[in-house]
């Protein structure tokens, strides 16, 4: 039983740290409000960030990442851009000449 012990102290912490969010730990630029919503485990703003980031990565200098993520703070999130829809990314999208 005594081998038994550390295991089960080690057993307890994880258990523990598992009951934690350290979501809500992390700072965040100003208020947002509904920035994240608890029922369904979805961060609006997160999302919207990761495609702005998945877009510029895909379509490069013709998209403006920069303008996409500052939109997605701007209005929380609200308007997450599709990098195949056309229509959510057209304010982002530049001609190169």
């Amino acid at each position: 039983m005594v081998t038994l012990k550390p295991f089960l102290i080690l057993a307890l912490i994880l258990n523990a740290l598992g009951f934690l969010q350290f979501g809500h730990a992390l700072p965040s630029i100003g208020h947002y409000g509904k920035r994240f919503d608890p029922i369904a485990g979805i961060d609006f703003i997160q999302i919207c960030l990761n495609n702005c980031a998945q877009c510029k990565q895909m379509l490069g200098d013709y998209f403006q990442g920069q303008s996409c993520a500052e939109s997605c703070l701007k209005f929380k999130g609200k308007a997450i851009p599709d990098c195949q829809d056309i229509a959510s990314i057209a304010p982002f999208l530049n001609a190169l000449e």
